[in-house]
């Protein structure tokens, strides 16, 4: 489970998101990083059980993204993040793909899934499988329980235009002008530090797995 202690850990990092302030308090930013890796073996075990293409031996240290920033191009200058970040791969630890990203911040956790903005190889060949078979997605996504869980897919970034090499008057027009196939859910403080929370974590994410198997097969 999620502590209350790295939950507020975080919530004051927020507020004092400085070199001098993060040193002297870096007891209590590893005490909480060990809880979530611990909490990350605990959510791969539960995964694996939703989806199997997740390895549960996957090392949880190397799933844990780190706090530090990347400030070299971003005008917000502040070196740490105000959360926790959590990538759930399915296909080993190689980046792109379909997968899994758990967020624990204050007042701002959720639990996502899909393939955000995929290169353009990728998002060639998930277009080409949507026009394909549009049916087995829309059955995914027009599920009644994936629409209360995540809200209706089709609201994510768009393209302005038609995709190349396809018509404005194709029936599938309104997802193949997708850029982005993601699922997400937002988590309470309340939930979050539930002693059972990754097994309810898995379970929403029993109603994306759907979709990262879509996904897979159109990049196979």
């Amino acid at each position: 489970m999620i502590h209350q202690e790295s939950l507020d850990f975080l919530k004051d990092l927020a507020a004092n998101n400085n070199r001098e302030w993060f040193l002297d308090n870096k007891d209590r930013y590893d005490k909480a990083r060990e809880n979530v890796i611990e909490f990350t073996g605990t959510l791969l075990t539960a995964m694996h059980k939703i989806d199997p293409g997740i390895d549960e031996a996957l090392d949880p240290k190397k799933c844990v993204m780190r706090i530090y920033r990347d400030i070299r191009f971003s005008k917000n200058k502040t070196p740490y993040k105000n959360n926790f970040g959590i990538s759930l791969p399915t296909t080993g630890l190689r980046p792109g793909g379909a997968e899994y990203y758990l967020q624990i911040q204050p007042d701002n956790s959720f639990i996502g899934g899909g393939y955000w903005m995929p290169e353009a190889a990728h998002l060639k060949a998930i277009r080409q499988e949507i026009d394909y078979n549009a049916h087995d997605l829309r059955q995914i996504i027009d599920d009644k329980e994936f629409i209360k869980l995540f809200g209706d897919f089709r609201k994510q970034e768009q393209l302005k235009s038609v995709p190349q090499g396809y018509s404005i008057d194709n029936e599938n027009i309104d997802l193949l002008k997708l850029k982005s196939f993601v699922a997400w859910h937002k988590i309470s403080d309340k939930d979050i530090v539930k002693k059972n929370a990754a097994e309810e974590i898995a379970q929403v994410c029993s109603h994306i797995y759907p979709l990262n198997v879509f996904l897979r097969n159109a990049l196979a």
